[in-house]
This record gives C-alpha cells, sequence and structure tokens, in this order.
C-alpha cells in the first residue's frame, strides 16, 4: 500500500503591482511566519502582476528572479497576468499565433475603443498583440470612474513601469531598457499552473485536493479541458484571454470541477474572498493604500505585508 503523500506548504501571492516594499515586507512576513524548514521546501505559486501602478516594477521583477538562487530548494511559480501579458505583448515576447496569422488580426474586434484608449502607434506597433497596443496607449479620459483614481498614462496605468525603467510612458525605447533577464521573465510566464496532492484544512477535515492557479479564474459554460488546453500553449491568437482578464465570467468554480475536490486560486479581481474552493487573493489591487496579501496552505492563513509580528 502506498503511503499518502504529506502536506507541504503552498503559498500563494497575491498580486503585486510594482510595490516592491509592499513585496519586501510581504516576504519578511512569510519567511517569519511560516516554520523554517516548511518555508524554505515551499512552494511559492505568485498569482501574476507585477507590474504598473506602483512605482518599482523593475525592483520587483530583479527580487522575482532571484528567488530560485536565494531559496534554492523553494519551488517558485510565476504566473502570468493580464498586466504582465500586456507588458510582454509590447515587447514583442508573447508566442506568434499558432496558425500563422497575425497579431493585427485581434485589434478588429475591439477597435471601436482605439481612439478612447488612444492605442499605442510608434515603432513596432504593426507587429504587436493588441494588448501591448491598449498598455503603451494614451487615454484620453483621465479619469477612472469605476476605480476612482487617475488613469496613470494607459488604460492598464502602464505608465510607472516605463518610468521605473528611466523612460517616459509610451515611448518605444522601453524595449532597450528592459533587461534581458527582465525579458526572459515575462518571456517565460505561464498561464495556468496545475499541481495535485495539495492540502488544504476545511469545516470537514483536512482535504487532498488538485489545485488550479490562473490569474482570473476559468470561465463558466465553456470546457475546462479546452480552457485549460488554450492556456497550456499560450495561445495568442485570442486578443482579450478570459481567464487572465475576464471578471463575472470567471469568478465561480466552474461545475464541471466538482467531482473531486478542486481548488481554484486566481489574483486580479481586487477582492479576498474565500468560499470553498475558490480562492482569490487580491486584497491590493494595485491600490497604494491596500495590503498585499498570501494564503498559506493547508492552513488557510492568510499573511498581508502590512502584519506586525510579535518579535
Amino acid at each position: 500500500m502506498s503511503e499518502s503523500p504529506k502536506p507541504r506548504v503552498v503559498c500563494c501571492i497575491g498580486d503585486i503591482h510594482g510595490f516592491f516594499t509592499k513585496l519586501q515586507n510581504l516576504w519578511s512576513n512569510l519567511e517569519n511566519s511560516i516554520d523554517p524548514s516548511e518555508f524554505q521546501t515551499a512552494t511559492i505559486i505568485f498569482l501574476g502582476d507585477y507590474c504598473d501602478r506602483g512605482p518599482h516594477t523593475r525592483q520587483v521583477i530583479d527580487f522575482l528572479i532571484a528567488l530560485p538562487s536565494r531559496y534554492p530548494h523553494q519551488r517558485h511559480v510565476f504566473l502570468s497576468g493580464n498586466h504582465d501579458l500586456a507588458f510582454a505583448a509590447f515587447l514583442h515576447l508573447l508566442p506568434p499565433p499558432p496558425d500563422g496569422s497575425e497579431f493585427s488580426e485581434g485589434w478588429k474586434e475591439f477597435e471601436a475603443s482605439e481612439e478612447r484608449e488612444g492605442w499605442f502607434k510608434g515603432d513596432g506597433y504593426e507587429k504587436m498583440h493588441l494588448q501591448g497596443r491598449r498598455w503603451s496607449g494614451t487615454i484620453k479620459e483621465k479619469f477612472n470612474l469605476v476605480k476612482g483614481t487617475e488613469y496613470q498614462g494607459s488604460i492598464y496605468d502602464g505608465g510607472p513601469t516605463f518610468e521605473s525603467y528611466g523612460v517616459p510612458h509610451g515611448s518605444a525605447d522601453l524595449v532597450k531598457a528592459v533587461p534581458d533577464e527582465h525579458k526572459k521573465f515575462l518571456a517565460d510566464l505561464v498561464w495556468v499552473h496545475e499541481e495535485d496532492n495539495v492540502f488544504m484544512n476545511t469545516d470537514d477535515g483536512v482535504k487532498c485536493c488538485k489545485l488550479i492557479a490562473v490569474h482570473a479564474g476559468l470561465e463558466k459554460g465553456v470546457d475546462v479541458n479546452e480552457q485549460l488546453k488554450l492556456l497550456k500553449a499560450r495561445d495568442t491568437r485570442v486578443p482579450k484571454v478570459q481567464a487572465l482578464s475576464g471578471r463575472k465570467n470567471v469568478w465561480d468554480i466552474p461545475q464541471e470541477l466538482s467531482a473531486s475536490p478542486t481548488i481554484v486560486v486566481s489574483g486580479h479581481h481586487a477582492k479576498l474572498h474565500v468560499e470553498g474552493y475558490r480562492l482569490i487573493i487580491d486584497e491590493g489591487g494595485g491600490f497604494k493604500d491596500k495590503p498585499v496579501a498570501t494564503i498559506v496552505l493547508p492552513s488557510m492563513k492568510i499573511i498581508r505585508d502590512t502584519d506586525v509580528l510579535a518579535k
């Protein structure tokens, strides 16, 4: 009879959005809250959106790139968020559409928004994925009524990312300013991560689960296997990837995953929402005055950058 797997620590870290000090403080709190031997061998899943809004995207990516050498016995998973996909798109790092089509084919569906969003038309735009053009564009409106904040350059609030690399928003010089190791990091981001034998404390005891980590979630009413296939392939024929950028349509766990315990963990939604096996860990939402949170499995403990730990 084979032994059942031993519960291991899995940390799922919400959207960082260029807030380097928050990331440093959160990491320190994780290190001080989790048993050292368990932390050193933990699986750390970053749920995406490393860039935009906050002022220090470059330092955030430097920190993330260094983790595997600083913590060689940990496992690090870096998901792509919709903001990271757009950043990578501007740098021409996305894989080409598998059917040989041009990225410009994907512009057509959304061209009614081009003028309002001020899509990028500088060097290299002709062969750019839609989201790269939107990310680096200059939005006409200056105030985001939904969030109650001013736009920072583009509809993605991409301005601070450009500035963290020393170039003005919308400048094609960003392609030269981003170091090669940062380009490799962005090019290698995965769109979905699946893992078996992840343990979770529930009201009915500790459950051994499958875990699916994806930035926004999985769509309702769309075959899950088809979604996972598209996400694993990073299929860039799709101009707007719902699993990375959807809202209500990706909030719940698809019904077909209810047959066995399946955790679906995401960031993206500017909410901290824990309901059954659906974990949405984005308390910060890129707002300066809100914390970046992590959920630790199996304990289900929430740890934030703002936690003041007893000495």
